[in-house]
């Protein structure tokens, strides 16, 4: 048996969800302890205990300890099945999270799944559905597993409600990658998403985008939202590039003026921009755990975060693999996965 601390690094869910995924991939079981050690809230909250549940699900696992509040988990995996799987979380917890534990497992499954997850689809500190759609899963594909993430419904923090459904082919094993140019820019454009709110505040998001990135008005869009998506507010500013497209996301906050929050999404662009990275931290922190599977990849990225290096350290734990992160210039990190 494996056993994890979840306090090493950054102490938080990804350690638990990595550890899970990788659990179900090598059928090694595991056990977590001091889970989400560094949090407020430490131990398993409804996201995280909603992760365990659907890992069991899908491959008749047992887990010990699984209940809110836990620190320590212990997980066996059973054989991963494909089919037809539905988990309500029943708060704003990241539907995305949720589907980050189980989606490479499913690979392995000997039919095809279609996975139903409801909660939040837009939530701070999770990547957000349309970051999945644009960004990290056409990378998948190129990798071999063609994934299609639908977003039925939006649901934002703190009231959650939104509804996302996967659809997940076979595909045991992952071709390696290699992303270390992000190539010409194609296209550029801003997006504010907003539901039963003054829809002044999703245009003055678009004007400070415009003012910081000095984009036109042909390439800012208001999406308004109906009221049945529940109330929120999020800004996606795309960058669509030769070999890649990245997403990088302000979410609307009770007391955060729109201006705040556009500024926010906008430094990140701009970092990304200035560093000439093929993939900006999140989208690194995303493609970590394929390539690793895989085998083999390299990518350039800017400096890796602490949750890049806590979620290596925990792959490494499982797999016969090593990651390897060099300062290529000024600007840009190598990252290389050889077996």
């Amino acid at each position: 048996m494996i056993i994890i601390d979840g306090s090493q690094g950054e102490g938080e869910g990804q350690i638990l969800r990595t550890s899970l995924a990788l659990s179900l991939w090598t059928q090694q079981p595991v056990r977590i302890e001091h889970i989400r050690a560094k949090r407020a809230k430490p131990g398993l909250l409804r996201q995280h205990l909603t992760a365990v549940q659907a890992a069991v699900a899908i491959s008749k696992g047992q887990a010990k300890g699984a209940e809110l509040g836990s620190r320590a988990l212990t997980f066996s995996p059973g054989k991963v099945q494909g089919g037809d799987f539905r988990f309500a979380i029943g708060t704003a917890g990241s539907c995305t999270l949720v589907l980050q534990t189980i989606l490479f497992p499913l690979l392995l499954a000997e039919r095809a799944s279609t996975v139903t997850i409801t909660g939040g689809t837009h939530n701070p500190s999770a990547p957000p559905v349309d970051f999945l759609q644009r960004a990290f899963l056409p990378l998948l594909a190129r990798m071999g597993a063609p994934v299609e993430v639908t977003l039925k419904k939006h649901g934002f923090f703190p009231g959650g409600g939104g509804e996302i459904v996967t659809r997940i082919q076979p595909c045991p094993i992952l071709q390696g990658l290699e992303l270390c140019e992000r190539g010409e820019r194609r296209r550029s454009f801003a997006e504010a998403y907003i539901a039963s709110l003054p829809v002044h505040i999703a245009e003055r998001e678009l004007k400070t985008v415009g003012e910081l990135m000095n984009w036109r008005k042909e390439q800012l869009f208001v999406r308004g939202l109906s009221g049945h998506n529940g109330i929120g507010n999020a800004l996606g500013i795309i960058l669509e590039h030769e070999h890649v497209t990245e997403v990088f996301t302000g979410f609307g906050e009770r007391g955060v003026s729109a201006e705040t929050v556009a500024k926010t999404a906008c430094d990140e662009a701009l970092d990304y921009i200035a560093s000439n990275a093929a993939v900006g931290p999140h989208l690194a922190d995303q493609l970590l755990l394929p390539l690793a599977l895989a085998g083999s990849g390299r990518f350039t990225m800017s400096a890796p975060t602490q949750h890049f290096t806590t979620n290596a350290a925990v792959i490494e734990r499982f797999l016969p693999i090593r990651i390897g992160v060099e300062k290529k210039d000024l600007t840009r990190y190598d990252t290389l996965i050889v077996l």
